[in-house]
């Protein structure tokens, strides 16, 4: 075995770490604080102090062909979009199959990771761990965060005059876990993000009347999308990519707020987002606009004030004998075990050098695996940043000057006070990140030499689902399956829904969805010419 690798939690970010550190011959060692892996898909009925924590009614919002580890598919069996255990089971399925459990320390608590004395020299990192009310210190050389970023709830009652004087229950969304207990009640949900819309829909059956406070509103989305297909196999394509970012800007927020208005006028429902072309995440929701329909969900602006027992909203609007306020306010990004110097820098933010590495190190040995968020799923990234990390750790990638690194993250800065209204977001582009970590291990498929060479198999990685297998087709890594996988993906995104055989399966064909997309400014562009 290789250098000693820590691994800090046995979620997803963690068990691609362990599988990534064993294909690159390294020697890893994982820390879980609880007793199982999964992290935040491990549910449990109440919430743990520095463990991620998830309702009992959650699903996914990526379909399982576009969210599984690259070379291992979810059974055809499974539905597109999974509740959590379900995710659960597949997570150790894959864990057993890939021989990793033996590698785990359970029921350790890692207390901190410091830079040894010579760490200039070495770059090796003393790591102390607690289990049983015994710490032990171990030298490694090199560690991989893997805590993930919901773990500490940001409640932000500072911004919120008047809640000291609210007399009734107030607490963060991730203590919620079933709405039996709201049976008439009277609830506010403050934040439009996708726990809070999922928890008001879920409450709307039980609750006498719930209420969303929002800032600024939120595209959401259907996991449904155009013909019944999953919104994923739909929407995240090269081509969609390609296009997003070569038409003019006019255009791409002309057709990507197209694409969010389709299903149901916003500005109709209170949801419009206060500036519609920022590619701010979405919310996957597909009962929201039926309950809002309905009348058991109402939107309202932010909250201006509480009294003991009301909110008042910023348009002088009240909400009068509320029950329980619950924050869904998302999340603080914190390591206590780490050295906020180590990875944080420009204004206390967190800054790596593509979601990964701290730019400013003498060795880069330690890498955050999972901080980052996109309009893909967080399996396939996690792995991908693994398998650079894992090389970039063993010598076999080398990292740009520490000066590149830094202008390279004002660069994405910039794009991303473009794009999403915010240079520190952790939120990018999922085709263009996955791509630009695959060239740096040579695992990025050469497309036009695909068309030469495989037309079938280009097309679909074109123009199709850009599904994790097309990133282990070559390069270290490479997996014989994946040209198979990519081909028959479509076969298992409908198997499971054919419970009742009417007809031949309909797969889509992209070059209609995209016609269709165009059409209205086809056919205006014609009309002009015909008049001029």
């Amino acid at each position: 075995m290789g250098k000693k690798v820590a691994i800090i939690g046995a979620g997803v970010s963690g068990l691609a770490s362990i599988r990534c550190c064993l294909e690159e011959g390294l020697e890893p060692t994982c820390f879980e604080k609880s007793n199982d892996i999964g992290g935040l898909w491990k549910f449990s009925d109440h919430a743990e102090e520095g463990r991620a924590s998830i309702y009992k009614s959650v699903f996914t919002n990526s379909s399982k062909e576009m969210m599984c580890f690259p070379d291992f598919p979810y059974p055809d069996d499974f539905p597109n979009f999974m509740h959590n255990s379900k995710i659960q089971e597949y997570i150790i399925a894959f864990a057993k199959e890939k021989n990793l459990l033996k590698y785990i320390q359970f029921k350790t608590f890692v207390s901190n990771v410091n830079k040894r004395p010579d760490f200039a020299m070495t770059g090796q990192w003393d790591v102390t761990t607690e289990r049983d009310g015994q710490k032990e210190s171990t030298v490694f050389d090199a560690v991989m965060v893997c805590s993930g970023h919901h773990v500490y709830p940001n409640l932000p009652k500072e911004s919120f005059p008047g809640l000291e004087h609210f007399k009734g229950k107030c607490f963060h969304s991730r203590d919620y876990k079933e709405p039996g207990v709201f049976k008439g009640k009277r609830v506010l949900v403050v934040g439009l993000g996708n726990s809070g819309c999922d928890i008001a829909t879920e409450l709307s059956h039980t609750a006498e009347q719930v209420i969303i406070s929002s800032r600024s509103g939120s595209w959401v989305m259907s996991r449904v999308w155009d013909n019944g297909y999953p919104w994923d196999m739909v929407l995240v394509t090269r081509f969609g990519t390609f296009l997003k970012n070569n038409l003019p800007t006019v255009i791409s927020d002309w057709l990507y707020m197209k694409e969010m208005n389709a299903r149901f006028k916003h500005e109709n429902y209170g949801l419009m987002p206060l500036n519609g072309a920022l590619r701010k995440e979405p919310v996957f929701n597909d009962d929201l606009p039926a309950r809002i329909l309905c009348g058991t969900v109402s939107i309202k602006p932010n909250v201006k004030e509480f009294t003991e027992t009301s909110a008042i909203f910023e348009d002088g609007t009240i909400f009068e004998g509320i029950d329980c306020v619950i924050f869904a306010t998302g999340y603080s990004f914190s390591y206590p075990f780490l050295d906020e110097s180590i990875i944080k820098s420009r204004n206390n933010e967190i800054v790596l050098f593509k979601g990964v590495f701290p730019p400013l190190l003498e060795k880069s040995t330690i890498a955050v695996i999972g901080f980052v968020q996109s309009l893909g799923a967080a399996i396939p990234t996690a792995d991908i940043q693994a398998r650079w990390a894992a090389q970039v750790i063993k010598g076999t990638c080398t990292l740009p000057s520490r000066e590149d690194m830094v202008n390279d993250i004002k660069e994405k800065m910039d794009k991303k006070l473009k794009w999403f209204g915010k240079s520190d977001t952790i939120c990018t582009d999922y085709i263009e990140y996955m791509d630009e970590l695959t060239s740096f291990i040579g695992a990025k498929p050469n497309i036009p030499w695909l068309f030469l060479t495989d037309p079938k198999l280009a097309t679909e990685v074109y123009f199709g689902p850009c599904s994790p297998y097309q990133f282990r087709l070559v390069g270290p890594g490479k997996w014989p399956g994946a040209r198979n996988a990519i081909l028959t993906q479509w076969d298992r995104s409908l198997k499971p829904m054919q419970t009742r055989v009417v007809r031949s399966l309909q797969k889509p064909c992209f070059f209609f969805h995209w016609l269709k997309l165009f059409a209205i400014p086809i056919l205006l562009i014609a009309v002009f010419l015909v008049l001029t």
